[in-house]
């Protein structure tokens, strides 16, 4: 039983959306690869194999396998990186699910979406054009956004949490990990229904 669950097949693809390196770390943009130090530890792995420019590894999620991946790639580049392990592993866009920053909700605000635009996140846009379209699940991390309208974006989402925000986007974190968790195991109509 052991070895014949070891060798199922990968059936999902989790990636989780932001910019490699210290300088990004808890940074807005940075929400998508948060959630996934929760989901890692939640499911007794290390995000830190190398493969398809980004840092991966299989996760046991319920009875499904999942490919977890943090693309290094940086944000709008993301697409490909997932391109390749959904060949690799035959996994269909509908099993890809995104991670991400959403500065349109509030902070600390989730939502669970079964497709949709990219909505101006740039690592959203990357998959959509290199994995064959809009159909995928996401959850979204709200991040806020800046109160004046001459705030520069790109500042404000490479901007750090501080504060009250830090500890909102902390739970919004776990409850992204739950919702991943849920979409796998009991589908994405159940996850909507508890987060949205």
């Amino acid at each position: 039983m052991f070895f014949r669950r070891k060798s199922a097949p990968v059936s999902w693809i989790a990636v989780f959306l932001g910019n490699p390196g210290v300088r990004y770390e808890n940074t807005r943009h940075n929400a998508g690869f948060m959630a996934s130090d929760v989901v890692a530890e939640r499911t007794g792995v290390k995000i830190n194999k190398i493969k398809y420019h980004s840092l991966t590894t299989i996760a046991e999620i319920g009875d499904q396998r999942v490919f977890l991946m943090n693309p290094q790639t940086y944000m709008n580049l993301s697409g490909g990186a997932v391109r390749q392990a959904m060949t690799f592993y035959k996994v269909p866009l509908e099993n890809v699910i995104a991670i991400c920053d959403d500065v349109s909700l509030p902070v600390g605000k989730l939502r669970v979406r079964r497709r949709g635009s990219a909505g101006g996140h740039n690592g959203l846009k990357d998959i959509i054009a290199k994995c064959g379209g809009e159909d995928f699940p996401r959850i979204k991390i709200g991040v806020g956004g800046p109160s004046h309208d001459d705030y520069d974006m790109a500042d404000w989402v490479l901007s750090k949490f501080s504060g009250e925000d830090s500890k909102l986007v902390s739970q919004a974190i776990v409850g992204a990990a739950s919702a991943l968790e849920i979409i796998v195991t009991r589908g994405i109509d159940q996850a909507m229904a508890e987060f949205n």
